[in-house]
């Protein structure tokens, strides 16, 4: 009994403490909020004049994040709602809404009357019921120069057959937050964690919430068991039998010092169970200690509630910063991980190429020779060789401010050759380069992009990456076949550098830039010519050789002083060692690539 007590007096303190922070929160960000409300309600008034539902194909969406993507019950569609774009001075929320149309792959717009108003970081769940329904939850809304929060606490229901937007007013409904996570489990959509944010404040949950599609009710848990910290961003799957959820990773941030914030990045994993009949069940937290290959530490990752027939629930891309006390760097992944939630273990998407028709006869005829032999020993490694370990490898890209932002991808590892294979291999070697280089298109290393499972497929449709203070916002759509895990389809192309970005200065400085340039007249042109003259004599100066059969790393070891040397004297003696030394050596393997390849 008095271990039983001293639990739930913690439990009722950190409760009363949460309590707290919220009142503390929600107190400070209500003149914020109100400020914001005005600005919805012209976006309202705007949609209000809308009386009809209008339908026309049109160009994929614009490049945005934090969107929702969701397949379509009953049809070959996926539908699009919200999102948020920045362009480095103004933050723009969407509340357009689009169907993607998988077979024709095709887009088209729809405006319904009455939506709900432009949002981000929310979270939409599909049910068959009703002809077809898209529930929507909570999100976000910024002003204008991203530095005031609205989240909201609204529930909305799009009919999909007729197409009609519809709020739904329900008593106990969570507070207002974004980046929660909402998922369908059996007839009820269950909300757990998120954060609420003001000009000076924030806090992160942890809390449960259903909303049952029967009685159209809001009701909190109160699972027993320890859960997971508060935190936003997580996967929430539903386990295949629907008989509970699971939670991992997410992103939470704590006030270290006074207005200091250390973000953490959380990898931890969590179910929650139901028990019981509807009007008796109970809900029980338990920690998961998932084995297999597992995911490095990152946030911002795609996939939530996508869960495959096989009862399989997927991550891709994220982001893992490097903070310290002056800078915060990005690691941006590209990768795919797998979570086989029956068999409680994770294992990197590798692809398998495309393997061309000569070589499956191939290898048809080979395996047909085993089996006659009595190939037992081929079926009990068969595993082991298709599947070997990733290797990790590391791409750096190099900013025109010096700014170097590294991306990480997991490289499946080919396996040995015997001297058979190795013949067959000289045989198809066109073949093989073939089928490499289908497999080489993929999406490149991003966060926060929108990702859904239909039919047995993966879509991924844009999110963004930064190099230096520079954010790259996506509106490219691939997709992969989780079942072959072949290669990547490109369905829509982007080409990033071709997206403006205006700098927080570019206006304030204008003026003064424009004063200066006069005062210099013909002079700052002759420096301006002066200066292009002595940075193509660099660019053309001979660059220390690579030796005949010199290795990448030898290389870097041999030349390092050169190009640190070098890479100091375009960045200016500000810049810090690190970052100066990383620069370095991506432009010594930028250098020894370039001679490589001639």
């Amino acid at each position: 009994m008095g271990k039983k007590g001293k639990k739930e007096k913690k439990v009722k303190g950190a409760e009363k403490t949460a309590a707290k922070m919220e009142k503390k929160v929600s107190k400070r960000s209500k003149r914020e909020e109100e400020d914001l409300e005005a600005l919805i309600a012209e976006f309202q008034q705007l949609d209000a004049k809308k009386t009809q539902v209008v339908e026309a194909t049109c160009p994929p969406p614009s490049p945005r994040l934090n969107a929702s993507y969701s397949a379509h019950p009953e049809k070959d569609e996926l539908i699009l709602f919200g999102g948020e774009f920045f362009n480095g001075k103004k933050t723009y929320l969407y509340n357009d809404l689009f169907f993607y149309n998988i077979k024709k792959n095709t887009w088209a717009k729809v405006d319904i009357p009455n939506p709900p108003p432009p949002r981000c970081a929310h979270q939409a769940v599909v049910v068959a019921q009703g002809g077809g329904q898209l529930w929507l939850f909570g999100g976000e809304f910024a002003s204008p120069d991203g530095e005031q929060f609205y989240h909201y606490k609204d529930l909305w229901c799009l009919h999909l057959n007729p197409l009609k937007w519809e709020q739904i007013k329900a008593p106990g409904a969570p507070s207002g937050r974004s980046g929660h996570r909402m998922v369908l489990c059996k007839k009820q959509l269950l909300v757990f964690g998120g954060f609420h944010e003001s000009t000076r404040d924030y806090i992160y949950y942890n809390d449960v919430h259903c909303f049952s599609l029967d009685s159209f009710s809001w009701s909190r848990l109160a699972p027993s068991g320890s859960g997971p910290s508060p935190r936003s961003a997580c996967l929430m799957s539903p386990t295949p039998d629907h008989s509970g959820v699971i939670i991992y990773g997410g992103y939470s941030k704590l006030r270290a010092k006074k207005d200091v914030d250390k973000g953490t990045i959380h990898s931890d994993m969590f179910l929650l169970k139901r028990e019981g009949k509807d009007d008796q069940e109970k809900w029980s937290w338990s920690r998961v200690s998932a084995g297999g290959v597992k995911p490095p530490p990152r946030s911002g990752f795609s996939g939530g509630v996508c869960v495959g027939a096989g009862g399989r629930a997927l991550i891709f891309g994220g982001v893992c910063d490097d903070e310290d006390e002056e800078t915060l760097e990005g690691e941006f992944y590209g990768d795919l991980y797998l979570y086989d939630i029956t068999k409680n273990r994770w294992h990197p998407g590798q692809l398998k190429g495309i393997r061309s028709e000569k070589k499956k006869r191939r290898r048809g005829k080979k395996e047909a020779a085993a089996a006659a032999a009595g190939g037992e020993e081929e079926d009990g490694s068969d595993e082991s060789a298709s599947a070997p370990e990733p290797t990790e490898i590391i791409k750096e890209i190099v900013a025109e401010d010096g700014t170097v932002m590294t991306i990480r991808e997991a490289i499946p590892v080919a396996r040995t050759q015997s001297p058979s294979d190795e013949e067959e291999d000289d045989d198809d070697e066109d073949d093989d380069e073939e089928g490499a280089a289908a497999s080489m298109v993929e999406p490149c290393a991003r966060s926060n992009a929108m990702a859904v499972v239909k039919g047995g497929r993966l879509f991924l449709y844009g999110g963004m990456f930064e190099v230096g203070d520079r954010q790259f916002t996506l509106s490219d759509q691939y997709s992969l076949d989780l079942g072959k895990m072949d290669k990547w389809d490109v369905l829509q192309e982007m080409d990033p550098k071709t997206q403006e970005w205006l700098e927080e200065s570019d206006e304030d400085d204008d003026d003064d830039d424009d004063g200066e340039e006069e005062a210099k007249g013909g002079e700052s042109e002759e420096e301006e010519e002066s200066e292009e003259e002595s940075e193509s004599e660099e660019e053309d100066g001979e660059h220390p050789a690579v030796e005949s059969g010199e290795a990448l790393e030898a290389y870097q070891r041999r030349t390092e002083a050169y190009w640190v040397k070098l890479a100091r004297a375009n960045m200016g003696p500000e810049a810090k060692d690190k970052k100066v030394q990383k620069v370095g050596i991506a432009m010594a393997k930028v250098f020894y690539e370039e001679q490589q390849g001639a």
